[in-house]
């Protein structure tokens, strides 16, 4: 039987400067996933792949991100894709953490596994994400935690998800984002004391202003 043409609907390759988590700041190759209000162009993996490795020849990178929404929601794409670009670049992917299942099949490829969470009041289950720092663990892939808080969120359920991270995998690296602090961004005391008491349950946890844009991206 012929191999069947894989392809997914992508906003685009973009470069930028990685907003938030672990790899903040640095340069990478945005591989991002289309949203439902996004323009999306259809891509199939061999053209992407090279794409991807004409965008690594021209221009220096320090890794490429998969992003956008449903990061991992088309494994099979993703893995030939990555399977035609291996050791061009260091991969990470950013991803909600509601599809660990797709963790073990791209093992081979991925450096990173960063799962970003959105805090709010009416937060959702955590399950999947944490399952999703499991499987990343099991895989001997490094793995993150991002906690993007908001005005609502409460320290109380800052902490109860470090807790719970830590119970996943005593090897995430976590990383705090506060919510939007203004144009002149200062942060109060309240962050110190609870970055506090955050690494006393977990010691890889740390607070960082996220990078806005036009030039950063996730």
């Amino acid at each position: 039987m012929p191999t069947p043409v894989l392809t997914a609907a992508l906003a685009g390759v973009p470069s930028g400067i990685q907003s938030q988590g672990v790899w903040q700041g640095r340069r990478q190759l945005f591989v991002r996933f289309a949203g439902e209000a996004e323009t999306a162009t259809m891509y199939r993996a061999d053209a992407l792949a090279r794409e991807i490795d004409r965008i690594l020849t021209r221009s220096t990178y320090h890794s490429i991100a998969i992003s956008g929404r449903d990061a991992l929601g088309n494994p099979e794409f993703l893995a030939t894709v990555l399977g035609q670009v291996t050791g061009k670049a260091p991969v990470m992917v950013d991803t909600d953490g509601e599809r660990p299942e797709s963790i073990g099949s791209l093992k081979p490829w991925l450096k990173l596994v960063q799962v970003t969470l959105e805090l709010s009041t009416n937060a959702r289950p955590v399950d999947r994400p944490l399952e999703t720092l499991r499987e990343a663990a099991a895989a001997g892939c490094d793995h993150a935690l991002v906690l993007v808080a908001r005005d609502d969120t409460s320290d109380g359920q800052l902490i109860r998800i470090v807790e719970q991270a830590h119970g996943a995998s005593a090897g995430t690296m976590i990383v705090v984002h506060p919510g939007p602090t203004g144009e002149r961004p200062t942060l109060d005391r309240r962050w110190a004391t609870l970055i506090e008491q955050a690494i006393a349950i977990h010691g890889d946890t740390r607070l960082a202003l996220r990078i806005p844009g036009p030039a950063a991206l996730r």
